[in-house]
Formats: structure tokens, sequence, C-alpha cells
């Protein structure tokens, strides 16, 4: 990550900091800077078992002319979690998956930080790149899919972790459509 980018992500995440100068005080020292950032100022967080989230964020990261936002790996919690635009009024169903909207934190390390037990997998890059609802629901889809392939469940019961636009009971079903 150059200098200016690192930078610029560094101010970034500061403005979801509780006390920024702190923030970039504890980054620019080089350490893990870990804080706690508000969620639902500049972006939600995603979070979604492992097992999951990496082979998604995989996904993302191979879909040509798609560029995702930053990605978090909690290995302590086995979690991952995604940066999405900031919806205080949306709602994500699936096991194991915590949706963070205004009023939530999250723990997050300076932008350098790519080792440890808290690290990004997609670092910030300071431009407000985030993850679109629809291209998340569509990575979670398919490695959905691709898990329950490889250990042998059967796709029809296997639902991903997906968005739900109201307060009405949607699923994703394996061909990709959503049902009540």
């Amino acid at each position: 990550m150059a200098l200016t980018q690192w930078s610029k992500a560094m101010e970034w995440l500061a403005v979801a900091a509780d006390d920024p100068q702190a923030y970039e005080r504890d980054c620019r020292r080089g350490g893990p800077g870990i804080h706690l950032l508000a969620a639902g100022r500049l972006w939600d967080v995603l979070i979604v078992p492992a097992c999951l989230g990496l082979r998604a964020a995989d996904i993302l990261d191979g879909l040509p002319r798609v560029s995702s936002g930053p990605v978090l790996l909690d290995g302590r919690r086995r979690e991952v979690g995604f940066f999405l635009p900031s919806d205080p009024g949306a709602t994500w169903v699936g096991d194991g998956t915590r949706y963070l909207t205004q009023g939530g934190w999250i723990a997050a390390p300076a932008p350098h930080c790519r080792w440890g037990d808290l690290r990004w997998l997609v670092p910030p890059d300071g431009s407000g790149a985030l993850t679109t609802p629809h291209t998340m629901e569509l990575a979670l889809h398919r490695a959905t899919q691709e898990l329950a392939r490889c250990h042998g469940i059967p796709t029809h019961t296997s639902l991903s972790p997906h968005r739900r636009p109201d307060d009405t009971s949607t699923t994703i079903d394996s061909t990709g459509r959503r049902g009540r």
C-alpha cells in the first residue's frame, strides 16, 4: 500500500473513531492501531462465519469490473466483516450473520495491518469504495453453493445469507431466485 493511499485510508477510518486523533496517532506509530469504529456513519458491516466469508471474499476478488470494499478478518471469532454502504433500515439474515449499522461498533486495526488475529483481507484504500449489497448477496450465494457442493450438502437445503428489504421473510434458493 503506497504511503499516500495508506494515509487516506487511515484518515477515512479515523472519521468513524470515537477519538480520530488518537486513532491516527496510534496508526502512525506503526502498531496495529486497534480501535473501536462506529458503524452507520460511513459504512455498515456485514459479519458472516469465516468459512463462508473467506470464500465470498475470494469470489468478490475474482469478479470482473467489480471493486469490493474493505474486508476484515477476525481470526479469534472466526468471522469475516464486509464493509457496505450505510443503510440503517437494511436487514440481513442467515446463520451466524450479524449486521452492524447505526449504534454498532467494530474493532478495526490500522489500514496497514495484514497480520495477527484481527487483520484486513482487503484493506481500505481511502477512496470510500464499499461493496454493494447486490454484489455481496451474489458472492455469498455463490460461496454457499460451492461450500454445499464440497461438503455434500444438497443445494436445495443451503440458504445463503441475504438482504431482506422489508419485514417479510425471503430466501434465496439454489437457483438464485428469491422466495417467500
